[in-house]
């Protein structure tokens, strides 16, 4: 029996040595190639590098530098519908049958699971990383206004203020009708940065104080970490005392309601740097930057307040509908005199 095996087996084990003969022929040959092909290499890479250094030329910067500088916005940013008080509440407005029908569904755990795959794979640490050069800023000021048959929409949130911190109430209603700076921020540091936009910028603070009927800033702390948010919330008394009595219905906690693709159109690219936008009356966004202001942008932010001033005072005079001169609060007698003073500071 033995014998049978190693007779059956002898051609197999001959056709495996040929084969592993082959095998060691060929990568003898390949190593051969290799180590002469190396050889020729270095011999150029070594010539190479005396041209370089007998060369009179100085070094030449690499370009990569400059691809970290962000350039102008050039396109509108927001949402393509008119915002509406009730959305993006974060709440979930279906009943028990509802939700029973889409636990089942599918499709709909196709779409959590691509959700849930984009929110893993994206780095935890990306934010802070890009934070090293430009101080995060992801996109200069532009020159001139957003045209305001091409801009898009700020969107609606919902979250409590410093006048009733226990009650939830819609940006919309405040935004609509006036002209708006509004300055949004997660934490501290985008905090920081957006002060340095609104805060010692003295034709800001005059245009504030002149166009207060029409002209109001607004501030919009995004918290969706439950812990974060419980913080601010318990230090609401401090950030109170940091504003006027008239500013704390102006301030705005938001702890839900902000997706990813909402930041996204509003080109909030980075959670950690705070980004500051103008709004016209009908909540479109016709100008916008982030991070720390330079001094360009913040003549460019007080221009575009001039310009939509202008803007504004036409449309009182054509009695556009879109207005609740009630809502302001101001006659427009009053407002036309605010309009031409603000355009007398900031020279448009």
């Amino acid at each position: 029996m033995y014998q049978s095996f190693y007779r059956f087996r002898r051609p197999y084990l001959k056709v495996l040595g040929e084969t592993k003969f082959v095998c060691q022929f060929a990568a003898h040959s390949l190593v051969q190639r290799r180590v002469g092909s190396g050889s020729t290499r270095a011999t150029t890479s070594a010539s190479a590098g005396k041209e370089f250094l007998t060369s009179d030329q100085p070094p030449t910067e690499p370009e990569s530098q400059n691809d970290n500088v962000p350039k102008a916005l050039s396109r509108p940013i927001g949402l393509a519908s008119p915002p509406m008080p009730g959305e993006n509440t974060g709440l979930d407005p279906r009943d028990w049958r509802t939700r029973r029908d889409d636990f089942f569904d599918y499709d709909k755990h196709l779409e959590r699971r691509r959700h849930l795959t984009n929110q893993v794979s994206k780095p935890y640490f990306r934010d802070w990383s890009n934070m090293r050069t430009q101080k995060g800023k992801v996109f200069m000021a532009p020159s001139k206004l957003l045209r305001a048959d091409k801009a898009l929409y700020f969107p609606n949130l919902w979250g409590c203020t410093l006048a009733i911190p226990k009650d939830e109430r819609d940006t919309t209603p405040v935004l609509h009708g006036k002209l708006s700076v509004v300055a949004v921020f997660s934490g501290t540091w985008a905090e920081q940065q957006t002060r340095t936009f609104l805060e010692g910028n003295e034709q800001l603070d005059a245009i504030l104080r002149i166009a207060k009927g029409y002209l109001q800033r607004i501030e919009i702390n995004i918290e969706q970490n439950r812990m974060k948010a419980g913080l601010v919330k318990m230090f609401m008394g401090g950030i109170r005392r940091q504003f006027s009595e008239e500013q704390h219905g102006k301030y705005f906690l938001v702890t839900q309601g902000v997706t990813d693709l909402m930041r996204e159109q509003m080109g909030m690219f980075n959670s950690q740097i705070g980004y500051v936008y103008l709004l016209d009356s009908e909540c479109r966004v016709r100008w916008a930057c982030c991070a720390e202001a330079l001094p360009e942008e913040k003549r460019g932010m007080v221009r575009g307040i001039g310009r939509l001033s202008k803007e504004f005072k036409k449309q009182i005079e054509e009695k556009d509908p879109s207005l609740d001169l009630w809502n302001i609060g101001i006659a427009s007698n009053d407002i036309r005199m605010s309009v031409d003073e603000v355009v007398s500071i900031t020279g448009v």
